[in-house]
């Protein structure tokens, strides 16, 4: 080897390290950059927000308390969508943690979807169950000041069965999708969606092997008119180990237009928890169930600001004992929308437990109650 070659070889070797030292700085750079882009990207793509609602409430019932103020709901959200990927998170943070049916700050939603198709979207976390048109609506747009009994007792807000306050939701899987559309492809005349659920409600691992399969497809003949049906297999096992079925079904309509009108059925068969007697391994009452109710609406102002609702609403917690408990509640709303994102609601409802005047209770008696709406 020449001295040349030798003076060459020992520079390149001294150039090494620097050479190594200079990469790593811009390979580090480089993953800087990519981490700071990420992040920039989901932080422009992502919606914060909230909304609270707050109420002060009357009743004229015997035995009972007669006012009461409450904060109703107040909720935190993050969402937004990435590409063909949209997702959720949603947090409670009113109520007190640790309190009988775990309805203190809590999350309620925790989703990401994949919609790359319209026709075949994924859906996977923590959200709202597919049965009946109003569980997954927002308190917002019910039009009411509380949901109807069926959507209550049935769709796994405060279920019957006994199940923890999940809010009609659930940990799973779904798949839905539009089908058919119109010539202008302004719409579709199909919409479906199923999928599997733990079957234990919100922020709880599943304690059993069952999973709740629920499902439901809805016709849309016209603009703003769905006509709907669901059905839902399901099972849920208590902290105390008790199993008890949800087989349910339900089928209904919504129409939103000049005017507002909606009416759904359910019927469910599965005893609740609180009936099973451990002693004799027997169950008290009867196992079904069955609600419906009818609501109709519209502004009564030419800027659409006061809006008129009514509605019936019935629902029988236990059906063929030898005595009624049905509950049916007839109510008018009115609400006055200052702005977008504020509005006033005057609830008035009649109310006849007939479960409650079996046992020698007020089982007849009138509400009012006037809540706040404000979002941000």
């Amino acid at each position: 080897m020449t001295n040349y070659a030798k003076w060459a070889l020992l520079a390149a070797l001294l150039a090494m390290p620097a050479f190594s030292t200079s990469a790593a700085e811009n390979n580090g750079e480089t993953k800087q950059n990519t981490a700071s882009s990420v992040i920039k990207t989901v932080a422009q793509s992502t919606t914060f927000g909230g909304y609270v609602i707050g109420s002060a409430s009357l009743n004229n019932q015997e035995d009972a308390v007669h006012s009461n103020f409450q904060l109703r709901l107040a909720r935190l959200y993050a969402k937004g969508k990435i590409g063909d990927f949209a997702y959720q998170l949603q947090m409670q943070v009113n109520g007190i943690g640790g309190s009988a049916g775990e309805k203190g700050p809590r999350i309620v939603d925790a989703w990401g979807e994949w919609q790359h198709f319209s026709f075949a979207r994924i859906k996977f976390g923590q959200f709202k169950r597919a049965f009946l048109f109003e569980n997954p609506m927002n308190p917002w747009d019910i039009s009411f000041g509380a949901y109807s009994q069926i959507t209550t007792k049935l769709s796994g807000m405060s279920d019957r069965c006994g199940e923890h306050d999940s809010n009609g939701r659930d940990i799973g899987i779904q798949l839905q999708g539009d089908l058919v559309p119109t010539a202008d492809h302004s719409r579709h005349f199909i919409h479906y969606q199923i999928g599997l659920w733990t079957g234990n409600g919100i922020n709880h691992a599943d304690n059993n092997s069952h999973k709740d399969l629920m499902g439901g497809i809805y016709l849309m003949p016209l603009k703003g008119l769905k006509v709907g049906a669901w059905g839902w297999n399901g099972r849920y096992t208590s902290s105390t180990n008790i199993t008890v079925d949800r087989k349910r079904w339900a089928a209904g309509f919504a129409y939103d237009g000049i005017f507002t009108a909606r009416g759904e059925y359910a019927h469910s068969y599965g005893y609740k928890v609180s009936d099973y007697n451990a002693e004799n391994n027997t169950w008290k009452n009867s196992n079904k169930s069955e609600g419906w109710y009818i609501m109709a609406g519209a502004p009564v102002t030419r800027d659409k600001r006061l809006r008129i609702y009514a509605k019936v609403d019935s629902y029988s917690d236990y059906l063929h004992l030898d005595y009624s408990t049905t509950k049916n509640i007839y109510g008018l709303t009115a609400e006055y929308w200052f702005m977008k994102n504020l509005k006033l609601q005057l609830n008035a409802n009649t109310i006849n437990d007939k479960a409650t005047t079996h046992k020698g209770l007020d089982g007849k008696y009138s509400t009012l109650d006037l809540q706040l709406y404000w979002r941000f």
